[in-house]
């Protein structure tokens, strides 16, 4: 496999001591924001996160299964500090409503792992107008991100995980029909969202830096690992080979979220780092720093999806630069 600018001292790291959730630092007084965090990789990043002492506010579409998931985690941790809140990303109003009342009650954010996604549906119109799994699993995280940059950056050692895909590297962005009202493939459309997680990741870490803001945007992703995702929605082939066939191969909740929590916590991590498994294929394995794939960081690219994505959303970045 090859890991482009990966760190030699990153990989002797990931060779010896196959880095785990045990060695994230300690957390207490740090907030972090999870999106989708009642199940699968989210409500792993949730309860390794909390176990180290930080205090998690679980962003879900499903308050009850919201309720349940901080049942599931307190009660092996009673004094996990755990809040959830109710966010549905595919509605740009819901967005909204979220980062109001989480302003009016927290001053200050450290993390945000943009975590949560719809995989291969069948073609969906979200309450804006756009194609589901484009509007929940980036134009969401997109206003998101933007509507709390400015908490973020008051935080301690801020950053923005967005949790992209080993798919990214073979899709493409339909800029000319980006909700698929002419040709619609589920995975084609899933895999532009995960496109567009990494081009956001890749885009909002040049900005961040131009602008000199304290804030870091890292990107990671999972590789290939058993959750809901598979299940909930998916169409036909898809959820035959994903969430039947192929589903064996597939690595446990608590060892995909590795990556996204290594791209959270680890010191010594930088803005525009890209944190996946060390295995073959980046499927499963240690979390180490892998390559973009190269429409990811391009200039071009990312200075179209940003427009696309203000415009779409009506977010505008305001960037912070100074703690």
């Amino acid at each position: 496999m090859t890991l482009g600018a990966t760190d030699s001292n990153m990989c002797r790291m990931t060779q010896q001591q196959r880095w785990t959730a045990a060695q994230i630092p300690d957390q207490t007084d740090r907030v972090f924001l999870v999106t989708g965090a009642n199940s699968g990789l989210g409500l792993a990043t949730t309860r390794a996160l909390a176990r180290k002492g930080g205090q998690v506010i679980l962003a879900v579409r499903d308050e009850r299964k919201g309720r349940q998931a901080v049942a599931e985690i307190t009660a092996g941790q009673p004094d996990a500090r755990l809040e959830v809140r109710r966010l549905d990303l595919a509605d740009l109003d819901s967005v909204r409503s979220f980062a109001e009342r989480l302003r009016a009650d927290h001053p200050r954010l450290d993390v945000m792992v943009n975590n949560a996604g719809v995989m291969a549906p069948p073609r969906t119109l979200s309450a804006q107008g756009h194609e589901l799994q484009f509007a929940a699993n980036h134009l969401g995280h997109f206003a998101l991100t933007g509507l709390l940059l400015d908490l973020l950056a008051t935080g301690r050692d801020p950053r923005v995980v967005t949790v992209s895909s080993v798919n990214h590297r073979k899709a493409r962005i339909f800029f000319d029909d980006i909700d698929g009202a002419r040709k619609y493939s589920p995975m084609g459309y899933y895999n532009q969202s995960k496109l567009a997680n990494a081009v956001f990741g890749w885009e909002l870490h040049r900005r961040l830096s131009e602008a000199g803001s304290p804030v870091r945007s890292v990107l990671a992703h999972p590789g290939f690992t058993a959750t809901n995702l598979q299940f909930n929605g998916t169409v036909g082939l898809v959820k035959l080979m994903f969430g039947r066939v192929l589903s064996p191969l597939a690595q446990a909740p608590a060892d995909g979220s590795l990556p996204q929590l290594y791209a959270a916590t680890a010191p010594g991590v930088e803005g525009g780092h890209f944190i996946g498994p060390d295995g073959k294929g980046e499927l499963k394995g240690a979390p180490t720093r892998v390559e973009l794939g190269g429409t990811a960081s391009d200039p071009e690219t990312g200075r179209r999806l940003w427009e696309l994505s203000e415009s779409a959303t009506a977010v505008s970045y305001a960037f912070p630069t100074t703690v």
